[in-house]
C-alpha cells in the first residue's frame, strides 16, 4: 500500500548535481565514505520524515507518495521545480569599500548578505566586487536516489525518532520515552543534556510532537541524576 500523508517514514538518500555528479546531501555512511565526504554532526543513517509536514524537499515528498516500505526511486528534479533558472538580475557590481564598510574583506568564493540576501562573490577586480545572489543549485538538475527504509507505527517510536530529529548525535536506544494517557515523558542521557543548544532543541521536539501526535498533549522531559 502507498504511503500517504501523515505516515512516519525512515528515509535514506543520496543528492546529487545532474550536471556534474557532485553530491549534496545523503545519509548513507558507506557512500560518504567511499566519495570523502564528511557531515558537521558525522551522523548518517535514515533520517524521519513525517509526509505532507515539509520535512524534505517538496518534489522528493510528493514521490515518497507512490511508494511503499522497501521500494527505492530515482527522481530526477529539473530547475524550475528545483530552485529556478538562474537569473542575470541577480548578479550584482558593489564597490568593494561598500563591503569593506560592513567588515567584509572581499575574497572569491566568500558568502556576504546586503539587504537580507546572502551571495557569493565571484570575482574582485579594481575596487569593484562581483556578487552572485542566485542559489548555489539555481539552474542545476537534482537527482535524488532515495529509499522508503521503514514506516513508524508506535507512538513512542515515532516521539523516539522526533528526538532523533532534533538531536542528530543522540543514541535514541538511550532516550527514556513513557506514555501516561495523553501525556508523553523523555528523559535524555545526561551527556546530552549539556550540549550547546539543547534547549532550543527541547522545544522543536515539543513543537513537532503537538503538531505530529494528535493524541499527544502535554510533554515532560524529566532529568534523574543519582549520587557517584
Amino acid at each position: 500500500m502507498p504511503l500517504q500523508n501523515g505516515d512516519f517514514v525512515l528515509v535514506d538518500y543520496v543528492a546529487r548535481v545532474k550536471e556534474t555528479n557532485e553530491i549534496i546531501d545523503l545519509t548513507i555512511e558507506s557512500i560518504a565514505k567511499k566519495e570523502k565526504i564528511i557531515k558537521k554532526n558525522g551522523v548518517y543513517e535514515p533520517i524521519l520524515v513525517v509526509l505532507g509536514e515539509g520535512w524534505l524537499f517538496k518534489p522528493v515528498e510528493e514521490e515518497l507518495l507512490t511508494l511503499e516500505v522497501g521500494q527505492s526511486k530515482i527522481i530526477e528534479i529539473p530547475p524550475l521545480k528545483g530552485f529556478g533558472e538562474r537569473d542575470p538580475k541577480k548578479i550584482k557590481i558593489i564597490p568593494a569599500r561598500e563591503l569593506s564598510k560592513r567588515g567584509v574583506t572581499p575574497r572569491i568564493g566568500e558568502k556576504v548578505e546586503l539587504n537580507n540576501e546572502i551571495g557569493i562573490i565571484r570575482s574582485v577586480s579594481g575596487g569593484r566586487v562581483t556578487v552572485d545572489f542566485n542559489h548555489p543549485l539555481a539552474g542545476k538538475t537534482l537527482i535524488y536516489e532515495v529509499t522508503v527504509v521503514k514506516k513508524i507505527e508506535n507512538i513512542l517510536d515515532k516521539v523516539r525518532e522526533i528526538v532523533k530529529r532534533h538531536i542528530r548525535t543522540v543514541d535514541k536506544n538511550l532516550v527514556r520515552i513513557e506514555r501516561m494517557e495523553d501525556t508523553i515523558k523523555i528523559e535524555l542521557p545526561e551527556s546530552i543534556r549539556v550540549i550547546d543548544g539543547i534547549e532550543y532543541m527541547k522545544r522543536g521536539i515539543v513543537r513537532d510532537v503537538f503538531k505530529t501526535i494528535s493524541d499527544v498533549n502535554s510533554v515532560i522531559f524529566v532529568e534523574t541524576y543519582k549520587r557517584s
